[in-house]
């Protein structure tokens, strides 16, 4: 599976230890940036990429990193067909994967640990949709919204 990383500065130590841990377990890490420190970089430009490239490749999953991870979760979500979450522990990332098919998952680096990023991490990128009806019912729902905007 191919998975897009992206982050802002804020992000940015995150993702090289996430990097590492991603690429250990044998997925395809595409790394959008930001490729080096830089204070005056902006994430909607990183949660663009990785949300643009995750459309474009049926299959794959993204992976955006903030301080807060809520600006990277706002931009990744403004992409018609973008399901992305913050992850707040194993078990919740797990769930969204389950029930609403997430494709794109948004960090905090400065409210969690390398060490709970990477359960976060691990765990959603384990998990498969169920494909209950209840819940593609519900994620049709989600398209029938999108489809208004």
């Amino acid at each position: 599976m191919i998975i897009y990383i992206a982050c802002d500065h804020r992000g940015f130590n995150l993702k090289q230890f996430l990097s590492q841990v991603i690429k250990s377990q044998g997925y395809d890490l595409r790394d959008l940036g930001a490729e080096r420190y830089d204070h005056e970089d902006d994430y909607p430009d990183f949660a663009s990429r990785v949300a643009e490239n995750v459309l474009q490749t049926p299959g794959s999953r993204g992976v955006v990193i903030c301080g807060s991870g809520g600006g990277v979760s706002i931009a990744a979500n403004k992409y018609k067909g973008i399901r992305a979450f913050i992850g707040l522990n194993p078990d919740q990332a797990k769930a969204t994967k389950l029930d609403e098919d997430t494709n794109v998952l948004a960090l905090a680096s400065d409210f969690i640990s390398n060490e709970l990023a990477a359960q976060i991490t691990e765990a959603w990128l384990k998990a498969e949709f169920s494909g209950e009806e209840r819940h593609k019912r519900r994620l049709q729902e989600i398209s029938d919204i999108e489809s208004k905007v």
